[in-house]
């Protein structure tokens, strides 16, 4: 379905990025996976699961880091923003703290997908945003994060309604609690974890390859009439 295309996956070298990634490759994409810290890379380098994806390092949100990534290509269909981060023990609260998340989370997928507008408009892409449910609720321990997956959400329908001339969709998925690095200190919590799983109604974790799947949908052809889209991945935790 995605033989021929080009992807950049930003934050693609771990978690829920790094599980689109490793599917559009699988799906025939030619892939190129970003993250943030080389070793990071390299780890990703030395196991991509036997799949043959490119990697690099980059900072989204580095301005000129983004400019100089980006000018490497001469051609993207498919953009997906997953770089992201979020500061825990109320670190958020420290307005430095705050901006930080706000320019990786946010702006940064704003600087990825200006970046990436001239050749998405060549051939009619795709961009694919990673909101969060936190798109939805409020977080009293991480408004960084919370006010940024909401701004991902408004972001991915502006850019929906500004590109579609473009032939550009753009949409987000918005993943529940997923098993990944970024949520493992509250999986190794047991009270914590044990009160997210009594909350969701599929009653366990998210994997990463369980939102591969959506996403590769909103990416692909038989989502072609889809777009300005915020599609929940949560096994029902925000209906609960």
């Amino acid at each position: 379905m995605f033989t021929g295309q080009r992807a950049i996956i930003t934050g693609g070298t771990s978690g829920i990025g790094r599980a689109i990634a490793l599917a559009l490759a699988d799906a025939g994409c030619d892939v190129t996976a970003t993250g943030v810290a080389a070793d990071e890379v390299a780890r990703f380098s030395s196991d991509p699961g036997g799949r043959n994806v490119s990697t690099g390092v980059l900072d989204v949100s580095d301005g000129g880091a983004v400019a100089s990534f980006v000018s490497r290509f001469d051609r993207v269909d498919i953009l997906v923003n997953a770089a992201g981060m979020i500061l825990r023990d109320m670190a958020e609260f420290n307005i430095e703290h705050f901006e930080r998340v706000i320019g990786v989370n946010l702006s940064g997928a704003m600087r990825m997908s200006t970046a990436c507008h001239p050749l998405l408009a060549r051939n009619g892409g795709s961009i694919l945003n990673v909101a969060s449910m936190l798109s939805f609720f409020g977080s009293g321990a991480a408004p960084a994060y919370s006010a940024s997956k909401g701004g991902v959400a408004q972001l991915t329908k502006s850019l929906a309604i500004a590109w579609a001339p473009d032939r550009i969709r753009c949409n987000a998925i918005a993943p529940g609690w997923i098993a990944t690095a970024l949520t493992q200190p509250l999986q190794d919590n047991e009270s914590r974890s044990r009160t997210i799983i009594e909350r969701t109604p599929m009653r366990r974790w998210g994997q990463p390859a369980d939102v591969a799947g959506p996403a590769l949908f909103l990416l692909s052809p038989a989502a072609a009439f889809v777009t300005g889209v915020i599609l929940p991945v949560d096994g029902g935790y925000s209906i609960a």
